[in-house]
Parts: structure tokens; C-alpha cells; sequence
């Protein structure tokens, strides 16, 4: 039959990805070598920050204040242990003051003072007098502040006659962050790639078939470095990113694979050629990989709408990744396949089991997809409803969320610079560090400066107010809540600070204000990255389907797969639930970055999913016009290649979750939730039920947008449509 709707043939795409398979391979390998080279040490270039707004007042008055007053800004901590002694014993205190003395003279470090020192500030001595604190502030970028503290930490570290000396401060918590990430990336890999392994054999069977899926992964994961590497040189770049490369490289491409040979071997067992069989596989499956990674890439393209660089790291390194794991899957993997043919089912393991007993192909109808599909139709109001409540419940913690910042906390309990920042938590007044600093902007008066900080003193939430410490027209005043440095009155406090009239221009940082300020610049950006997710994706779907409901729907449905993921996140790492066994210190709230991260991620491979369950739905509607066969058919051809999928997937992510930094570990355990929630859950029970009660009129669209879908729509059907459906459109067109 003549296809009359859909896009062009794309026998030219065939031709191309399959005339010269052997060279096509060939050059994949040399920009593979490439790729390892462009993206090595690429891991040394990425910072361990990114979660301030760099527009934010906060990070103004920082950058100020490390200019004018680098005292007011330590980053580097020695934390002196006297031991039984006092520090205060003249022992402890030559021996201190020589450490002091010595810091101070080392290259890219500035600032040093100590509790030693004359006029030291009380919050310097912990309350036993046992331990205080030598401060300082190392120099430069991340990078080179990296490099110094590697330089330099090893010699203070350690016994020093009456004292035991730890290192610590934000310096040694960034550069402890990043050592660990690149270690635990490491071992999840190791982790990650045989069991992914084992299980593409079980799902295919052929040792041959599951390598493939495997290739293209490390493919997309390995040009990912290498674009990574690239953006370093022109813009910061979070190693938090790298987590997510390895995530979904090895996921998304084994997912496309998977769909892609699955499509291939069911070709070839109807009888086809390879070639033909390719070419088919690529008109049909290749399509639904495309539009499958298109709106993967639009999720976590909304990330680059924030300002944190952390945020849009995420979406540099997911974009490039998702799109070089298409771009492998339908040009390498097509060329391997044609090279192949009927050897793609070589080394089939599954043969010791069988006995000398042939498979056989499941009958339509027939199978535990499809018994699943009929019952969940014949009682889709149940399901429907019953599922929701279920997913709207298990959401129910997240309505009890409490944002952060990412501390010393992220990381296990045994590491130095956890330690000495619980050290101060524990044993320090006032807070040491989780003060709030006012820089004062304009020349002023004594009298000026003194009726202003008798201002912000009255302020009910302010324990105590230091300074000010004047510099030419600037100055500073430090401000110590009464209570935790980034709780409810803290961040009250910030705004309060900032609405207090002064005689100069004021602006307010420290760890509540970075906090306030970030919060503050997701809220903005967030109903615009929301908007731009929900149109595109709309967009998308429909151009996929020709349906108004079906882009509804899956919109709708994605989100209410995310509510488990979301109410796990707080139950488990805000609240502390199961902490002791997963082996993180829960600081009692999330970090404010996290939930944007984790739906883009999250929402986006739930639409990968969908499209592949859609587009099948889709292919068989317009051959047969049966609306509920069609959707017996899609979960019956995608419901195990999806659970499998999902599976695989959630097995990197549980990998990646075994991280020891508590922000990667909720990333990789609410990720691999979210995806067994929407396989096994969604797209098994709700989908189908939702599609029953919807009936016939799923597939409705008002005359202009079915014309618009006819000429610039793309379906995974390549046959063209059954009489039976050009029917029911040339009844509709002549009502019109």
C-alpha cells in the first residue's frame, strides 16, 4: 500500500549508515582513541562547587570581601588538638604559633590568623580548651587552590610535638568531595559493567547481541569526556557531571541498543535479509530512538536555564551524552549489524538450558505482557485509580521538604575534613563559619558605623554582632545567629539584615544568604524551565502520535511517576530513615539543586520510555485501527524490553548510588527508584488503564493539527495506514 502520512522515506539514511559498514566502524574506532585522548585528565579540570547564583548579592559581597578583606574569608582550617592540655599551655601555644608562622609564609596562602594571635576572636577555642583553630585563606581557582592544598596539607597534617594537627575548611571539604567522586566513579564502573553485562546476555541471550548495547554505551560515555574536557576551557564545569555521564551513556545507549537489536533479530526471524532487515529497523525502531533521545535531551536541557553551574553542567554533560548514544546506536550500530547478520544470535547461552528444546516465538495475544495488558483493560478504572492513590501516597514526605546547602556532611563521617568541621560544630561557640558577613559600601563615620551595628544587634534572631573592620571606604560586620547557620531564623535574618537602613550601600552573604539567594534564583527560573519541558515535550509527542490527549497524558503520567522518587528522597536522606544501613550522615534537609536535578533527569528517561511504548502503540493502531489491540500489542512487543531496560539502567544508578558523598548516592538510588517505578508501575498498570478509559478518542485531533501532523509527523510506522483508519479520516475530512 502507498503511504499516505508520515514523513519521507529515509532509505537515504539507510544507505548511508549501512554502504560502507566496515570503514564506518573504522572511523568509530579512531574517534574512540580520540575521544580517550581529547578526554583525559579531564576529571583534575572540574570543580567540586557550582550551587551559588553568581548574579546573587551573596556572591557579590563574597568576591568583595576575598578581595578587600581575605582575612574575613578563611577557607583553609588547621584544627591544633592539645590532647589532655590546655591550648592555652605555653607548649601547645609556641608550638602553634610556629605553625602559624610557618602557614603564613607558604605561597598562595594569605590571611592566616589564630586563636594564639593578639585580639583573637573567643569563637576560635573550642568550649573544653583543648582544641582551637589556625585559619587561612588559600588563593586562586579551584584548580590551583587544589594544587596548594596538596602542596601544603601533608606537612601540617599529623602529631607536632604537644599537638595533633587535622586539616580542614571549605578548601578540604571541595577537594576531599572531588578525590572521593573520581574514586567511587571508578568502583561504580566496575560495578556497573559486568552485572550490566550478565543481564544484557540473560535479556538476549547471545553473548555476540549483548555486547553491543555494551560498545555503544562506552562509546557515548567516552566522547562525553572528551566534550566535557573541551567545555573546561571556556566555562566551570561541576565533576558531579561525570556521575551522570556514566549513568546515562551506560543506560540510554544500552536502552537504544536494546531496542534497535530487538527490532533487528525480530526482522530477521520473520524471514528478512540482514540488509532489509536493517533498513526496516531503522525506518521503524531508529525513528522512535530519535524522537526517544530528542526528548531526553529536552528535560535536561531546561538545566541550562538556571544560573548554578552545577545545574548546568548536568545538562552539558547529559545532552552531549544522550545525543552521542543516539548517534551511535543508529550509525555504528546499524554497520555492526549489517557486518553481523544471522551471527548476532551466535554464542547463545541460553542453549545449555534449553535441552535440545527450540524456542518458541510468543503467538499474538499471547504471553504474560499480554495476559497483564487484558486484565489491567478489563479493569482499568480499578488500576487507574488505585495506582495513582498508591504513586500520591508514597509522594506524601515531600511535603515536609527542607532545603539546604551541600556541606562538610556530603561526605562519610571518617573523612578529615568531616571531622574537623563536626569538631567545630560540636565543640566551638557561635557557630565558627556559619556567621552571616554585612559589607558595608561608602565612606562613613565611626558614629555612622556604630548606629548601624546597634541596629542590626536589636535584630530578635542576632546573638552577637563583631566589627566593623574598616578598609578605606568598605567595611564588614560579622553577624552570628542565635540558632543553626542555614535554619528557618537564620534565612529570616538575612532578609531582615538586608531591609535595615544604613548610611551606605550594604550587602549580606555567608551560608544562609548563599542560600536564600539560591533558593530565591531556582524559584524564578523554575516555572520557565517547567514551561519549557511541558511545551516541548507536548510538541514532541505529538508529532510522534498525532494525538492531543496522548501528549497529555504523558506529561501528566511522567510527573505522577516522579512523586515515589521525590517522597523517598525526604523520607529517607532529609529524615534519616535507613542512613545507618546506606552509610550516610543525614544534615536534615536537601540540597536545593537536587529536586530540579532529579526530575529533569528522572522526567526525561521517563519519556524515553514512553516513546518507546508509544511509538509501538502507535504502529499498531494505524495498521489494524483497533484501538485496544493496539495497546495489548504495544505492552505485549515493549513491555519486557522496557522492564528490562529499566532494570539494567537501575542497576548503574544503584552503582553510581553506592557513592560515598550523600548528594551522589541520592541521585543514583532516587533515579533508580523513579525508573523501576515508571517501567514496572506506570507503563505496565496506569498507562494501559488510562488508555482503556480514554478509548478511541486517545487518538483525536482537531482538523488543522491532524493536517499539520500528516505533513511534518513522524510515526515508527513505515507501511503507511490500514484502509480502516484512512476510512475513519476520510469520514471525519468530509464532515468538515
Amino acid at each position: 500500500m502507498t503511504e499516505v502520512n508520515g514523513p519521507p522515506r529515509v532509505g537515504g539514511w539507510t544507505r548511508f549508515v549501512t554502504a560502507r559498514p566496515r570503514l564506518s566502524l573504522l572511523a568509530a574506532l579512531v574517534l574512540t582513541v580520540l575521544a580517550v585522548l581529547a578526554g583525559s585528565g579531564v576529571a583534575d579540570r572540574l570543580g567540586a562547587g557550582g550551587w551559588e547564583d553568581p548574579d546573587a548579592e551573596s556572591t557579590y559581597a563574597t568576591k568583595a570581601l576575598e578581595r578587600e578583606f581575605p582575612d574575613s574569608q578563611p577557607n583553609f582550617l588547621l584544627l591544633v588538638d592539645s590532647g589532655a592540655s590546655s591550648v592555652d599551655d605555653p607548649a601547645v601555644a609556641a608550638e602553634a604559633e610556629r605553625l602559624a608562622e610557618r602557614l603564613a609564609g607558604e605561597q598562595g596562602v594569605i590571611g592566616v590568623s589564630s586563636y594564639w594571635q593578639a585580639g583573637a576572636a573567643p569563637a576560635l577555642r573550642a568550649k573544653d580548651g583543648r582544641e582551637a583553630l589556625i585559619a587561612a585563606r588559600i588563593t586562586g581557582d579551584e584548580k590551583e587552590m587544589g594544587e596548594t592544598l596538596d602542596r601544603i596539607a601533608p606537612s601540617y597534617r599529623g602529631v607536632h610535638g604537644p599537638v595533633e594537627v587535622k586539616v580542614g575548611g571549605p578548601v578540604a571539604v571541595r577537594h576531599e568531595m572531588q578525590t572521593i567522586i573520581q574514586e567511587d566513579l571508578t568502583r561504580a564502573e566496575m560495578i556497573a559493567l559486568p552485572v550490566t553485562l550478565v543481564l544484557l546476555v540473560m535479556v538476549f541471550g547471545s553473548a555476540v547481541a549483548a555486547l553491543l548495547p555494551l560498545g555503544i554505551g562506552i562509546v557515548a560515555i567516552l566522547g562525553t569526556n572528551a566534550v566535557l574536557r573541551g567545555l573546561t576551557e571556556v566555562t566551570d564545569v561541576s565533576v558531579f557531571a561525570l556521575n551522570l555521564t556514566t549513568a546515562l551513556g551506560l543506560g540510554l545507549a544500552i536502552d537504544y541498543a536494546l531496542f534497535i537489536v530487538r527490532r533487528f533479530r525480530e526482522e530477521l526471524s520473520a524471514g528478512a535479509e540482514p540488509l532489509t532487515a536493517v533498513g526496516t529497523t531503522l525506518r521503524t525502531a531508529g525513528r522512535t530512538v530519535l524522537f526517544s533521545a530528542l526528548t531526553v535531551a529536552v528535560s535536561l536541557a531546561a538545566m541550562m536555564l538556571f544560573p548554578q553551574y552545577f545545574l548546568r553542567s548536568f545538562a552539558y554533560a547529559g545532552i552531549a551524552v544522550v545525543l552521542l548514544a543516539a548517534a551511535a546506536a543508529l550509525i555504528l550500530l546499524p554497520a555492526a549489524l549489517v557486518l553481523l547478520g544471522h551471527r548476532v544470535n551466535s554464542l547463545d547461552l541460553r542453549r545449555v538450558f534449553r535441552r535440545g528444546r527450540q524456542p518458541r516465538a510468543a503467538a499474538e495475544g499471547s504471553g504474560a505482557w499480554a495476559r497483564t495488558a487484558s486484565l489491567v483493560m478489563r479493569r482499568a478504572p480499578f488500576f487507574a485509580l488505585g495506582t495513582t492513590a498508591v504513586l500520591v501516597l508514597l509522594g506524601q514526605p515531600f511535603l515536609g521538604v527542607k532545603f539546604g546547602t551541600a556541606d562538610d556532611r556530603q561526605l562519610p563521617s571518617s573523612a578529615e575534613s568531616h571531622v574537623v568541621q563536626q569538631h567545630i560544630r560540636d565543640g566551638f561557640p557561635g557557630s565558627p563559619g556559619g556567621g552571616l558577613e554585612v559589607l558595608a559600601e561608602g565612606r562613613a563615620t565611626e558614629a555612622q558605623y556604630a548606629a548601624y551595628k546597634e541596629r542590626i544587634a536589636g535584630l530578635s534572631e542576632v546573638q552577637r554582632v563583631d566589627g566593623p573592620l574598616v578598609k578605606g571606604d568598605s567595611a564588614y560586620f560579622t553577624v552570628l545567629p542565635k540558632g543553626e547557620a542555614v535554619d528557618d531564623p537564620a534565612q529570616r535574618l538575612v532578609d531582615e539584615l538586608r531591609a535595615t537602613d544604613a548610611p551606605f550601600d550594604t550587602k549580606v552573604t555567608g551560608t544562609a544568604a548563599v542560600l536564600v539567594d539560591s533558593k530565591d534564583a531556582i524559584a524564578e527560573q523554575l516555572p520557565l524551565a517547567g514551561a519549557f519541558i511541558v511545551i516541548v515535550t507536548l510538541l514532541l509527542v505529538f508529532l510522534l502520535t498525532g494525538s492531543v490527549l496522548i501528549p497529555i497524558q504523558a506529561v501528566v503520567l511522567n510527573a505522577l511517576s516522579l512523586t515515589a522518587m521525590f517522597g523517598a528522597v525526604v523520607w529517607v536522606f532529609q529524615d534519616g530513615h535507613l542512613s545507618g544501613l546506606l552509610g550516610f550522615t543525614s544534615p536534615g534537609s536537601i540540597e536545593t539543586t537536587l529536586p530540579v536535578l532529579m526530575f529533569c533527569v528522572a522526567f526525561g528517561l521517563s519519556m524515553d520510555y514512553g516513546v518507546f511504548l508509544l511509538s509501538r502503540i502507535k504502529e499498531e493502531y494505524d495498521k489494524t485501527g483497533d484501538h485496544d489491540q493496539a495497546v495489548r500489542h504495544g505492552l505485549q512487543r515493549t513491555g519486557g524490553l522496557i522492564t528490562a531496560a529499566a532494570v539494567i539502567l537501575a542497576v548503574v544508578m544503584v552503582a553510581i548510588g553506592t557513592s560515598r558523598v550523600t548528594n551522589t548516592k541520592m541521585l543514583g538510588l532516587g533515579i533508580a527508584l523513579a525508573v523501576l517505578m515508571d517501567a514496572m508501575i506506570v507503563r505496565s498498570l496506569l498507562v494501559p488503564a488510562v488508555m482503556r478509559l480514554t478509548g478511541r478518542a486517545t487518538w483525536w485531533a482537531p482538523g488543522p493539527l491532524r493536517r499539520f501532523h500528516e505533513r511534518f509527523g513522524l510515526s515508527e510506522g513505515g507501511a503507511g495506514s490500514t484502509s480502516a483508519v484512512e476510512e475513519d479520516r476520510d469520514k471525519v475530512t468530509a464532515r468538515g
